[in-house]
């Protein structure tokens, strides 16, 4: 079955240890944390003190943290948000002029390696690197905001980027980020993702983080089943 990454960015960050045990012990799988710069994204949201405060909640919970930089020059941090507690650390190729050396900085850091591709980039971009990766992350929406609409064009995207991982006889994750609901979870699946990161779908103020999670759950296991 697919595994579910609970996107913090939507939590509240009042009640964000609260917010993470309650989406992990409904069912979450990982713990999706965006580190936004302001520059590669227009947008600043959360940094390395954030990722090390909540590292001992997510090693009680024995969940991964799932580090997504959306950050200009991703190599001045890599060892730094290894060492604060990401396991898995997803840098943006579109932000990295020598994307080899920098997936094999963060491999030699001790994460396992992640590497995103925004909507707009091709997936030729991973053509010299799929051998060096543990996960690719397609964005489903422009970067930067939680919340938006799930590009309908990423759905062939992540079909096409799947068959490329079979073909290559590649297991590392596909992950799927933005927009990914109860109503599309199901279809994203299908189409090749194994991991969905949902941020509004769990934590959107006002609603039950356990039963948003339950509702997610089910959807990917239909999708399991066909």
């Amino acid at each position: 079955m697919a595994k579910l990454a609970a996107s913090i960015l939507a939590a509240d960050f009042a009640r964000l240890e609260v917010e993470i045990r309650s989406a992990v012990e409904a069912g979450a799988d990982w713990i999706h944390v965006d580190v936004m710069d302001g520059h590669f994204v227009p947008n600043i949201s959360i940094g390395i003190p954030v990722i090390a405060a909540i590292r001992p909640v997510c090693e009680e919970l024995g969940v991964l943290m799932d580090v997504h930089l959306m950050i200009q020059e991703p190599d001045r941090f890599v060892d730094q948000f290894v060492q604060a507690g990401a396991n898995i650390l997803t840098v943006h190729a579109e932000a990295c002029t020598h994307l080899h050396r920098t997936l094999q900085h963060v491999r030699q850091s001790g994460a396992q390696v992640g590497v995103a591709l925004n909507p707009a980039t091709p997936l030729s971009v991973l053509d010299e690197v799929l051998e060096d990766v543990d996960l690719v992350l397609l964005m489903s929406v422009n970067p930067g905001f939680g919340g938006q609409v799930f590009i309908p064009g990423t759905t062939s995207k992540i079909s096409r980027l799947r068959g490329e991982l079979n073909a290559a006889g590649r297991a590392c994750y596909l992950e799927v980020d933005g927009g990914v609901y109860s109503r599309n979870a199901a279809e994203v699946v299908r189409a090749g993702a194994n991991v969905l990161v949902a941020g509004s779908a769990i934590f959107e103020r006002g609603g039950n983080v356990r039963k948003r999670v339950r509702a997610l759950r089910q959807q990917l296991a239909a999708a399991a089943e066909g």
